[in-house]
C-alpha cells in the first residue's frame, strides 16, 4: 500500500489558499461514503448540496484527479478533501473500486498507451530550419553590442544606476530580444531586483560580471568543452526540444521529491521541484509553468519517492530534467542527508561546470536550525537566505534537536524547503 501522505503534502497540491480552506471543510468523515483505497488509487463519494453526491477519485501514482463537480479548479476541493481524509486514516484500505473508478482508470491507461505509441512513431516530413545561421549571426552581433555596453558602464561608473538603470536595462533587454538572445535578455531584466538591496553596488557588479562572462563564453565557444558549450547556449536562450531531451540516455532511480518552490516570472508562475536520487545521489530539477491563477503540475509530491527514469537537459553541470517514465511509488522515508561540511565543495564543482548556476538542492542530515543559519554538531554553519526571515516553523519542528533539512542553495544563502522530524514525518516549509 502506498504510504499515506501528510496533511502538508496534500495541501501543497492546492491551487490556492481558498482551495485549501474549502478542502478542509469537506474532509470530515461524515461527508463521505463508499470510499476505499488500493495501492495506487483512492476514491469516494462526497455529499454536496444536491441529491447526487460528488464522485471523486485520485490516481496516487501521478497524482491525477477526477471529480464529477463543476469546479474549474484543479484539483478541486473534493479531491483534496478526499486526500485529507485518506491522509488522516479515514479511508479504509482495500475493497473493490466502483465501476466509475475502474472505467476512469482504464481510460487513463488507454490514453497512455496511445501516447506511447505516437512517441515511438518516427516523425514525418521533418525539415531542418534554414534560419539557424541567421540566428547565430544575430546573437553574435547582439552579444558583441552587449560587451561594448558593459565596458562603457564600468568605464563611466555605476553610481547613477538607481536613476537611469531601469530605463537603460529595459532598452538593452529589447535589443537582446531582437537579437534572439532571450536568456541574456532575461538576465538583464532581473537586474532591477538588485537595486532593492542595501549592498546593491557590489551585487550589480557581480551580475554585470556574470553577464559579461556569458557573452565572452559564447564568442569563444569553439575553444570550450562540449558540455560547457551546451550550458552557454542554453543560458543565451537557444531552445532544446522535449524530443531531443528524451532522446538522451535515461537514468533510473528511486527519486526523493525533496522540495518545491513557486515564483512569479513575467505573468507566469514557475514551479521548481527538486529531486534527489537514492542510489545515484544525483540532483534534478523539474520545471513547470502556468499563467497566474491556473493550476500547476502537481504530479510530484514533496516527501514522496518515485521509481522513475529521468532524462537530463545537456550541460556541464546538468540538473534540469524531464520525467521520462514512471514505474510507480517507491519505498518512502527521509532521504539520505549529506554532511554540511561537504556542501561548499559540492557547490564549487557545480559552479566549475556552470558559473551561472544560481540554485542547487542540498539535503543536510543532522543539522540544528538557528534564526540565521543551519549548524552541525562540529560547529560548521551555512547562512539562510535573507528573505527567509526567522524560520519559526523549522525551529518548531527541530526543537533544538538535529533534523534532516532539504534546502535550495543560492549565492546569498539557503532557502529551507522541507524538514523531516525525528519520526520521519515530512513538513513543508
Amino acid at each position: 500500500m502506498t504510504e499515506r501522505w501528510s496533511r502538508d503534502q496534500v495541501l501543497s497540491l492546492a491551487p490556492d489558499a481558498a482551495s485549501q480552506k474549502a478542502a478542509a471543510g469537506v474532509s470530515a468523515p461524515g461527508k463521505w461514503s463508499g470510499s476505499g483505497a488500493l495501492p495506487d488509487v483512492v476514491w469516494g463519494e462526497c455529499k454536496g448540496s444536491g441529491a447526487t453526491p460528488y464522485r471523486a477519485c485520485v490516481d496516487l501514482s501521478e497524482p491525477a484527479y477526477k471529480c464529477s463537480c463543476p469546479s474549474r479548479k484543479f484539483p478541486c476541493k473534493h479531491a483534496l478533501g478526499l486526500l485529507l481524509l485518506w491522509a488522516s486514516g479515514g479511508v479504509p484500505d482495500g475493497g473493490a473500486p466502483a465501476g466509475w473508478v475502474t472505467e476512469w482508470l482504464e481510460q487513463r491507461r488507454s490514453r497512455a498507451e496511445r501516447q506511447d505509441k505516437r512517441e515511438c512513431e518516427p516523425a514525418q516530413g521533418f525539415r531542418p530550419s534554414n534560419g539557424s545561421a541567421q540566428r547565430e549571426s544575430r546573437v553574435t552581433a547582439g552579444l558583441s553590442e552587449l560587451e561594448r555596453w558593459l565596458t562603457d558602464q564600468i568605464a563611466h561608473g555605476i553610481a547613477g544606476a538607481r536613476q537611469t538603470g531601469l530605463a537603460d536595462w529595459d532598452e538593452l533587454g529589447r535589443r537582446l530580444v531582437d537579437a534572439q538572445a532571450p536568456g541574456v535578455a532575461g538576465a538583464v531584466s532581473r537586474l532591477s531586483r538588485v537595486l532593492r538591496e542595501e549592498d546593491w553596488p557590489g551585487l550589480l557588479l557581480e551580475e554585470y560580471a556574470l553577464i559579461h562572462l556569458l557573452a565572452v563564453a559564447y564568442r569563444r565557444a569553439d575553444g570550450l568543452p562540449a558540455g560547457l558549450v551546451e550550458t552557454v547556449r542554453s543560458r543565451v536562450g537557444f531552445p532544446i526540444t522535449r524530443e531531443d531531451v528524451l532522446a538522451s540516455p535515461w537514468i533510473r532511480d528511486d527519486w526523493d521529491v525533496v522540495g518545491a518552490r513557486d515564483e512569479e516570472q513575467d505573468r507566469l508562475v514557475a514551479r521548481r521541484i527538486w529531486l534527489q536520487g537514492r542510489a545515484t545521489g544525483r540532483a534534478a530539477l523539474v520545471l513547470s509553468f502556468a499563467p497566474i491563477g491556473q493550476a500547476l503540475d502537481a504530479s510530484l509530491v514533496t516527501g514522496t519517492t518515485v521509481d522513475a527514469d529521468l532524462a537530463y537537459y545537456p550541460g556541464a553541470s546538468p540538473v534540469r530534467a524531464l520525467v521520462a517514465e514512471r514505474y510507480g511509488p517507491a519505498t518512502a522515508g527521509p532521504p539520505a542527508g549529506t554532511k554540511l561540511s561537504r556542501v561548499p565543495g559540492r557547490i564549487a564543482e557545480v559552479l566549475a561546470g556552470d558559473p551561472w548556476a544560481d540554485s542547487w538542492p542540498v539535503v543536510l542530515g543532522d543539522v540544528i536550525p538557528s534564526a540565521e543559519s543551519l549548524v552541525d554538531e562540529s560547529g560548521n554553519a551555512l547562512p539562510l537566505h535573507p528573505s527567509t526571515g526567522v524560520p519559526w516553523r523549522l525551529l518548531a519542528v527541530s526543537g533544538g534537536r538535529p533534523v534532516t533539512v532539504a534546502a535550495e542553495w543560492t549565492p546569498r544563502g539557503l532557502r529551507p524547503l522541507t524538514v523531516w522530524d525525528e519520526e520521519g514525518q515530512v513538513v513543508r516549509l
